[in-house]
């Protein structure tokens, strides 16, 4: 419940923020007498789209400590702790990346990484992963999160979520236009202003194209994975420890993590694969195989 709380408030402060914002910029006003007018809409559609991916990048990082539950390990209380950040520290010097905080969080076996620069990351690993994996396997999937710090695929992936927001909220709104100019034609005082018909057509238009969106994102996702394997396997050394660790994740539940941080988890993917995030263990492991 705390975690669907937080991403609707989270949602919410962005949607008002950049609703302020444009406002304030002018770049609201894309519906005049004269018709549609598309320079407006385009920075309209961009202010929300990279706006609101850029956002939710800067606050990765305090989202993620809260609604995982994650305690960064500021002193060392015992030798699990100590492991993990001598681990975490020696792979990020390796990747050339600065040094991330730690952080242990209860929950079902997975990882993440998140924050809005390389250095200043975030790693997380879940006490259920600790316990069901070998020391070993659980420094490939550290290194696999490092990997995806030092890959830079948290802005990358924000960058392609901004592209495909801003597509979807112009596009939608084109679509909108013409269908209630359509809807109206003929109307008395149709120049004076959308009907509904705009504001029904932009809702439905915005969940359609953002659905086919989501298929490109997560396709630039599951890529973003098959790099960070190969990332753990060379910090490692050798593909062999990804390849158990994967096979040990393919064996045990795997913890589902906020909706916000899905992508960002060692463990994942959907119902439908071109929605998933994660490519197939199979597939994973077959892929460092081949490598």
């Amino acid at each position: 419940m705390k975690r669907i709380l937080l991403f609707i408030a989270t949602n919410l402060a962005i949607m008002l923020v950049l609703g302020i914002s444009a406002s304030l910029l002018g770049v609201n006003k894309y519906l005049t007498a004269n018709g549609l007018n598309l320079g407006a809409l385009l920075g309209f559609a961009a202010l929300m789209g990279f706006g609101g991916a850029f956002i939710s990048l800067w606050l990765s990082k305090p989202i993620a400590k809260f609604s995982t539950g994650a305690r960064v390990i500021g002193q060392p209380a015992n030798q699990t702790e100590q492991w993990l950040v001598q681990t975490v520290a020696a792979q990020a010097n390796k990747a050339g990346i600065a040094m991330p905080e730690v952080a242990i969080y209860p929950g079902e076996p997975n990882a993440f990484a998140t924050g809005a620069t390389r250095n200043a990351s975030l790693v997380a690993v879940s006490t259920g992963l600790l316990d069901a994996m070998t020391r070993e396997e659980a420094e490939a999937v550290l290194a696999h999160e490092v990997a995806h710090i030092a890959n830079g695929d948290m802005v990358t992936l924000t960058l392609i979520q901004g592209v495909v927001n801003t597509f979807v909220i112009f596009a939608a709104r084109v679509v909108a236009y013409f269908v209630d100019g359509f809807l109206r034609r003929g109307e008395e005082g149709e120049s004076h202003g959308p009907g509904i018909a705009f504001t029904v057509t932009s809702v439905v238009c915005d969940l359609l194209f953002g659905l086919l969106a989501s298929i490109i994102v997560a396709w630039f996702s599951r890529q973003r994975e098959f790099r960070a394997d190969r990332g753990s396997a060379g910090i490692m050394g050798t593909p062999r420890p990804m390849i158990a660790a994967l096979r040990r994740l393919g064996g045990i539940a795997q913890g589902d993590l906020p909706k916000n941080m899905a992508a960002s988890g060692i463990a994942g993917g959907g119902v439908l694969s071109l929605f998933s995030t994660h490519p197939s263990t199979e597939a994973r492991i077959a892929a460092l195989q081949g490598s």
